[in-house]
């Protein structure tokens, strides 16, 4: 039975899944965006939004202490002090005023070359990104522009009759 295993396995151990994952996430934050396998970025998303999420809560830390302690956190994680460093001085900031969603996958046409395996570009969200939020509210104010643009035609429906005789014929 497969109670409790909630990651994807990726065909490897355990040891080497999480230094895939370590590696990666270290890229991502150096790049900004990596181009990788579909089923790799789909595991390398929830990996790398809880790291970040620790930055951002290292960030906002009333405490000294409690900063360092979810930066050895992360250390844990990624194991490049490079990038966990670039990671909470400049990256934090970035995703302050976002709740989740730091990263967007894109699947890309083409296969790999070597094994058809599917491939995508995994991405930092930009700061300003409002991402699906914008098309919901176009479909609330869609909906007033209806039933309002409903009401106006009917009123515009008798000028518009009148008007059209008026029109001079060719």
């Amino acid at each position: 039975m497969r109670h409790n295993k909630h990651h994807a396995s990726l065909g490897v151990t355990r040891e080497h899944r999480k230094a895939m994952l370590s590696n990666m996430g270290a890229s991502l934050i150096k790049h900004g965006r990596i181009e990788t396998t579909l089923t790799k970025a789909k595991a390398l998303r929830p990996f790398i939004e809880k790291v970040i999420t620790k930055a951002k809560k290292a960030a906002a830390a009333a405490e000294k202490k409690d900063a360092i302690h979810l930066r050895r956190m992360a250390l844990k994680d990624i194991r490049d002090e490079g990038a966990v460093t670039l990671l909470f001085n400049e990256k934090a900031a970035q995703f302050a005023k976002r709740s989740g969603g730091y990263t967007r996958i894109y699947k890309l046409a083409e296969a790999r070359l070597g094994d058809a395996a599917d491939m995508a570009i995994i991405e930092f969200v930009g700061a300003g990104d409002q991402g699906y939020k914008k098309a919901g509210r176009r479909k609330a104010k869609s909906k007033a522009k209806k039933s309002g643009a409903k009401k106006a035609a009917k009123a515009d429906a008798a000028p518009a009759a009148e008007a059209a005789p008026e029109a001079p014929k060719a």
